[in-house]
């Protein structure tokens, strides 16, 4: 399983980016897809994920209202939307494939806010 994630960068507070994650070595639609985060010193923390038909979606209680996620299965893609950036959304941000048992886990992206 290979999870390539981009879209991170520098951004200012109030600003909006969206990160991209395309999925290979397996069947897409067969995984719920999800975001976490891990900003400096501190554990990897879950952020958004998306059921295999995107009628699901669940949201870290620190980011609903402000992110979305979505996916786009014939081009093996997950999306996260990211508006109203804060500085504590600074993180390196992973994209992930979800199994009962397991979690896969990409390269991540960078993610920096500005105060």
């Amino acid at each position: 399983v290979q999870l390539q994630a981009s879209g991170g960068g520098l951004v200012q507070t109030g600003d909006s980016l969206r990160l991209s994650c395309t999925a290979s070595g397996l069947t897409f639609g067969d995984y719920y897809m999800g975001w976490f985060r891990q900003a400096p010193g501190r554990e990897r923390l879950f952020v958004a994920a998306i059921s295999w038909n995107s009628i699901s979606r669940d949201y870290a209680d620190s980011v609903k209202g402000r992110f979305t996620i979505s996916r786009d299965n014939a081009k093996n893609t997950v999306y996260l939307q990211m508006n109203s950036l804060k500085p504590e959304d600074t993180a390196v941000y992973y994209c992930s494939a979800l199994e009962m048992t397991h979690v896969y886990f990409g390269q991540g992206t960078q993610v920096t806010v500005s105060s």
